[in-house]
């Protein structure tokens, strides 16, 4: 075993031998004893307990705490319980009023900007819709040569149903019951007019068996001269039989007819009596129903089974291009990307137009028509002296000259209209 480990153990001198300093060195370790090194280290056990008397009171009755560490044997520890009494706190002052918390750009913000964002395409698509159909309409020379009328109040535009069959297939022929005849010719002439001033926009129908005097061929019936000079002939009889300057021209044909009403779902129509006609194909019953593309041509092309005729046939005509129009403004067709399109481009896959029509005349024109629907415009036939007169063209309709005059004077001249004039029901007033 090592010096480092040996500790001098004193040792009791002999009697007598004179070495008071003498020492036996004990160099066995006992066991569990520590190192010299480590017993520097080692924290000292605390002292005994003090008896359980000399941990109670003192002479004065006070308790007394039990020696241990900081405390004395046989001294009375200071009263620990006597503290000077601590000085006041001063008043907490009062916290400053937190700024309100400024809300960076969160969800809400992003999603307002979504918002805006669509409703920007849906204008923008809703606008692009239209002007990309009308590039695509087939134009046609509608302006006749020679004198015309002046410019009056407002505007007037030439609508022309036609019976063309052109881009029917044999199939579609015999299923709208057009007929196989070639070329074109008028199955519905009207004249709409839009005041620049106060008075309703109206649509007036002109039959097309007028008796009336054709530029260069005489007199006869005026779906004659759309037969014989087309656009610029039937606008060149019109200007000169009423007086107006008609400046612009739409043509649409049995195709555009049906298609117009399949793009939007069917027409909803009131049916004022049951109608049954083979030649139009279509049964109908009377009251309000929806009916479909070919239904609606027949519909509006029924005229021998009609007690008024020709004069019916305009009335149904009128009816007809208002509720599609309606149809065509409702949130259904126009909030929907896909219906909207397919209405415009129907609508435009069939019609004529003349080459100086722009699109804002496309739009007054379907502005009055949407209007007759709702009473905004007025629904009209030229004033008639006799419906059924023999003449050289076969039976053809006559007009009553004075008060024709007098409506076409109005429009003119910019002179409101709030309700039809006499005579402009259809009804003859001559004999």
């Amino acid at each position: 075993m090592s010096d480092d480990h040996a500790r001098p153990i004193p040792r009791r001198p002999a009697p007598g031998s004179g070495d008071d300093d003498v020492y036996v060195v004990d160099t066995r370790r006992r066991r569990g004893a520590p190192s010299p090194g480590s017993a520097r280290r080692a924290t000292p056990p605390p002292p005994a307990a003090a008896p359980a008397d000399a941990a109670g009171y003192d002479e004065y009755g006070r308790p007394v705490a039990a020696p241990g560490r900081g405390a004395v044997p046989g001294r009375a520890p200071a009263d620990r319980g006597a503290r000077p009494p601590r000085e006041p706190r001063p008043p907490r002052e009062p916290r400053p009023p937190r700024e309100p918390r400024t809300r960076r750009p969160g969800r809400g913000r992003r999603v307002a900007s979504l918002l805006v964002l669509a409703l920007v395409a849906w204008v923008g698509f809703t606008a692009f819709a239209p002007w990309h159909a009308w590039s695509s309409v087939s134009r046609v020379d509608d302006v006749p040569s020679g004198e015309r009328p002046t410019a009056g109040d407002g505007h007037t535009y030439l609508l022309v149903g036609s019976d063309s069959r052109e881009g029917l297939s044999r199939e579609e022929r015999r299923k709208l019951g057009t007929g196989t005849a070639e070329g074109r010719r008028t199955d519905s002439i009207i004249l709409v007019h839009t005041p620049s001033g106060a008075g309703k926009p109206a649509l007036v129908s002109v039959p097309r068996d007028s008796f009336l005097p054709i530029p260069g061929h005489g007199e006869n019936k005026v779906n004659a001269a759309f037969a014989i000079g087309g656009p610029k002939l039937l606008v060149q009889t019109l200007e000169q039989a009423t007086g107006l300057r008609i400046d612009g021209y739409v043509e649409i044909g049995f195709g555009g007819f049906s298609t117009v009403v399949d793009s939007l779902g069917g027409v909803d129509l009131c049916v004022p009596r049951a109608i049954k006609d083979e030649k139009a194909h279509i049964d109908l019953a009377k009251g309000c129903q929806t009916l479909d593309g070919p239904t609606a041509l027949g519909y509006v092309r029924a005229r021998y089974s009609d007690p008024e005729g020709d004069i019916g046939r305009a009335k149904r005509q009128r009816q007809f291009l208002g509720a599609v129009m309606k149809e065509a403004a409702t949130p259904s067709t126009v909030l929907v990307p896909w219906r909207w399109w397919s209405f415009t481009h129907a609508a435009a896959s069939s019609v004529y137009v003349g080459r100086e029509t722009s699109l804002l005349d496309a739009y007054r024109i379907l502005s009055t028509m949407r209007k007759v629907s709702s009473d905004g415009a007025l629904s009209l036939v030229v004033p008639i002296g006799n419906a059924n007169v023999t003449t050289s063209a076969g039976s053809s309709v006559v007009w009553d000259a004075q008060r024709a005059k007098e409506l076409f004077g109005m429009l003119n001249d910019g002179t409101p209209l709030e309700a039809p004039p006499p005579g402009t029901d259809g009804k003859p007033t001559g004999g």
